[in-house]
């Protein structure tokens, strides 16, 4: 396995997860709330983590089948973790463990929660929340594929190692008009 393109490809999913975090540090700044830190913290750690592992691991190479199996698994795994940075720097939840859940549960669309009571919680907080499952929903792996065409062929792999089913070649026109479409709703 090329753990160099694994680690290249996570790097830009988390640059670009950090990125997201300027929406609800956005809703954080207009209503003045306390979590405005954990969100710049947040998007810090994340942007720069994931700036790092893209420069340092930088690989021209193709995706591979394992590789995309790889990448598959740990860019929920990575997503999960970084996402529940806010939620844990806004002391939404006193451990990490139920941080990483509500993240988790967010990314995969699972629908369960550990945030008990909604309705107390900071508007930036909830809008994070909020939008975590609307990036699952929308899919993390379609992201990086439509988005990020400098993954070539790669793209391809992703999207087998998500995706049952037989064939996946003969939706690949498709695909990428499809995710673009989806991500310009």
């Amino acid at each position: 396995m090329k753990y160099k393109i694994v680690l290249n490809t996570l790097g830009s999913l988390l640059f670009f997860l950090g990125l997201s975090m300027l929406f609800p540090l956005l809703y954080a700044i207009y209503y003045q709330e306390p979590a405005i830190n954990a969100f710049i913290l947040s998007m810090a750690i994340t942007s720069l983590s994931g700036l790092l592992l893209w420069r340092y691991f930088s690989s021209e190479e193709p995706i591979g089948h394992k590789e995309g199996f790889a990448i598959a698994a740990l860019g929920w795994i990575f997503a999960a973790g970084f996402g529940a940075l806010p939620f844990l720097f806004a002391g939404t939840f006193p451990s990490f463990i139920d941080a990483y859940f509500e993240s988790m549960s967010g990314f995969t669309t699972t629908g369960a929660t550990v945030l008990v009571p909604i309705e107390g919680n900071p508007y930036s907080i909830l809008f994070w929340r909020d939008f975590i499952q609307w990036l699952g929903g929308m899919g993390i792996i379609v992201l990086v594929v439509a988005i990020l065409p400098a993954l070539g062929a790669g793209g391809m792999q992703l999207f087998k190692s998500e995706v049952p089913g037989p064939e996946p070649d003969r939706l690949k026109p498709r695909i990428k008009e499809t995710a673009k479409l989806l991500w310009g709703v």
